[in-house]
């Protein structure tokens, strides 16, 4: 483990600072180009394998005399429509979802360069703009899930436990009388691992709660700040909805068969250790034969396709940070105008709008020499970073 630690190559190193920004920044293009796409009558299956073409097209730009290098796909494009919470990416031989206008869609995707992950998540409302505001509990939720986003940002620096970030998250959800969905986690990234050891839990249930080792934030590390809110009870379940989604994992077992051997060298020959859509195989039904044993053993992870109730809707954000010498940048996300949404509530409580209307990198602010300079401390910005608007709020 020792070894493992030494060799193990972080954001304190130049060229790895440059490789997570170049997959991020493929990553911000391919979700503004998916987001593009997602209009009234598109097919949700064919917006996710244009978001993932287009993600192996870019990466494949990259590095081109290091054979050996890999990258690509860190996480295969999806969109969850409405009361869907995730990992919603059909296959040709699956149901697939047709756009509607005021659809409230989350578009989740990543890439890597050489095995350092950018991801991003984003929500919008097909159909919005200035014209056509968007209110009611489609407006609370995702303002909601976008405030407590920016909260997390301001959140997760060194110094900082994982607690603070679950219990701003939870508090701004409120606010807005909606609910964290249940137990899931945000993952420190590391090379080659999209899930590492230390995570964010939002809304733990009292078993969650027991089990669950919160974490401290340190200078160098990266994390996937993931933020999901529902108008509902915040629990997610399955429904008839198939995989599509799956990831390898660090457990070994001798497989029986060969089907399940021959799916299994592939996967590790194309994917290595990141998420993967069953779509990328040429003979899927083969494929799904494969990974059967692989699954039963626990050597493959499936993405559960996961719903709320119905009648309720679920908003995400997700965002790569890098936690720098300098601060907190954030490297992947899009733009949210928060003047598209109407919302009934705001956000009370004193402390987090002080936290919201705060600058996500305040140790600039030393760096100047000159008093004049004061109101600088933000003129170089994160890529695509949005900060709270206290007014808004």
């Amino acid at each position: 483990m020792a070894d493992k630690d030494e060799s193990e190559k972080t954001i304190a190193e130049d060229l790895v600072v440059t490789k997570y920004k170049m997959a991020a920044e493929i990553t911000n293009r391919t979700l503004i180009a998916v987001i593009e796409k997602c209009v009234p009558g598109a097919s949700v299956r064919d917006v996710c394998s244009a978001g993932d073409k287009m993600i192996l097209e870019e990466t494949g730009k990259q590095f081109k005399k290091e054979k050996d290098l890999k990258k690509g796909i860190a996480f295969p494009t999806c969109i969850s429509v409405n009361n869907c919470i995730c990992h919603y990416s059909p296959l040709q031989t699956e149901p697939d979802y047709v756009l509607q206008e005021n659809d409230v869609i989350k578009i989740d995707l990543g890439s890597h360069i050489d095995g350092f992950i950018a991801v991003v998540a984003h929500t919008l409302v097909v159909g919005a703009s200035k014209d056509t505001k968007v209110t009611g509990r489609r407006a609370d939720v995702v303002l909601a899930a976008h405030y407590a986003s920016e909260a997390a940002l301001r959140l997760v620096k060194p110094g900082n436990d994982s607690d603070k970030v679950t219990e701003a998250v939870g508090k701004i959800a409120e606010s807005f009388k909606c609910k964290p969905i249940e137990g899931m986690l945000s993952h420190q990234l590391q090379q080659n691992t999209i899930d590492g050891e230390k995570t964010i839990i939002q809304n733990p249930n009292e078993a969650q709660r027991k089990e669950y080792e919160k974490c401290t934030f340190e200078l160098h590390e990266v994390y996937a700040v993931d933020v999901l809110i529902s108008t509902g009870e915040g629990v997610g379940k399955e429904m008839n909805t198939r995989v599509s989604v799956y990831k390898r994992t660090d457990d070994q077992y001798m497989l029986k068969l060969k089907a399940s051997r021959g799916f299994f060298s592939e996967v590790t020959q194309k994917h290595g250790m990141m998420a993967f859509n069953l779509r990328d195989f040429e003979d899927q039904k083969k494929a799904r034969m494969g990974l059967v044993e692989c699954v039963n053993h626990k050597l493959i992870d499936p993405y559960q396709v996961l719903y709320e109730k119905n009648s309720e809707i679920v908003a995400q954000f997700k965002f790569t940070v890098l936690l720098m010498p300098t601060g907190s940048h954030k490297i992947t996300g899009a733009t949210v105008d928060p003047n598209l949404y109407e919302s009934e509530h705001k956000i009370e409580d004193e402390e987090l709008k002080k936290l919201l209307a705060s600058s996500v990198n305040p140790s600039k602010k030393k760096k100047k020499k000159a008093p004049a300079d004061k109101g600088k401390e933000e003129s170089t910005p994160t890529p695509q970073a949005t900060n709270g608007e206290p007014e808004k709020v």
